[in-house]
This record gives C-alpha cells, structure tokens and sequence, in this order.
C-alpha cells in the first residue's frame, strides 16, 4: 500500500494488534481514517472483498495479515480476523519454495479461487490446480512472479522442513 493512502491508518492499527479477531465498528473505521466510508462500506458485502486487486481498502486489512470474516450491516460493524493456515511452507536460502503447499497457502491467504488466481498470473485455472495438486511446479518466471505477489501482500506462513 502507498503512504498517504486514505485506509493506510486502518493498516497501520490492524497490523499492531496482536489479536487474532477484531471488531470494529464503521465509525471507529472513519475514525481511524479520519474520514468517512463510502455509501457502499455501509450496505454493500463486495465492499469488503477480501480481493486486494485495485481495492486500497483490502490491502490494508490483507498486508496486516487479517481477511473480514463478517460484516454486520445492521449494527455497522466488521469482524476482522487473522489470516492463519496449516500449510508450512519450505525455504531455500530465504527465498519461498513455490510448491503444491506454498502455492495453495498464497492463493488462501489472497481469498481468490483458483480461477481468480490463474487470471491474476496470466494462467489458466488447470495450471493452478495442477501446481496445487503437484502435478507440475511453476517455470522460473512464473515463480518470480509468485515471490513478487507474495511481497505485495506480506504473505504469512509457517516454516516448515
């Protein structure tokens, strides 16, 4: 996310939290924001997509590591959680191991299907479930491309061996 975006402060409080559930109310949103929601924020569930594509505000809750798990429209609020998965993820001298595991455990934490996901990296659906489903790893530009994603959205995994 750039500095200065108007949701920055919304990154900002969630990626201090230690909690693994947040609540907040849409005012105590614009307080933090020191501005007011979109009409939309307030009666409309795509508003809060946990799909980061041009969406500033996804990015501020995805980059803290937490996806919206509910959205009360008639007490106007929002249940944020910690994004959490069981897939441990191998590292070679620091740097991801695009495999079935990593690949699945990235496209999770984004909240994209795999149909979204392969449109998002230029592939088709059958390539992802194939890479999810170890039949073929990704080609070296297709795993840069991984790793940049992967940057962007501060993927959190757990190290496995």
């Amino acid at each position: 996310m750039k500095e200065g975006s108007k949701y920055q402060p919304l990154l900002e409080f969630l990626r201090g939290s230690n909690q693994n559930e947040i609540n907040l109310s849409f005012a105590d949103i614009e307080t933090l924001i020191n501005d007011t929601l979109p009409n939309s924020a307030k009666s409309k569930r795509a508003w809060w997509s946990n799909r980061s594509k041009g969406a500033l505000q996804a990015l501020s809750w995805i980059e803290a590591g937490y996806r919206v798990g509910d959205v009360d429209f008639d007490k106007q609020c929002v249940t944020f959680r910690k994004f959490t998965t069981s897939e441990q993820v191998q590292l070679v001298d620091g740097k991801v191991v695009w495999n079935s595991k990593s690949i699945k455990a990235l496209r999770l934490q984004i909240g994209l299907t795999q149909a979204e996901f392969a449109q998002e990296l230029g592939v088709r659906q059958q390539t992802v479930s194939e890479w999810e489903n170890g039949i073929y790893e990704p080609t070296r530009s297709k795993s840069k491309h991984l790793d940049l994603v992967a940057k962007t959205i501060g993927f959190k995994y757990e190290v496995g061996s």
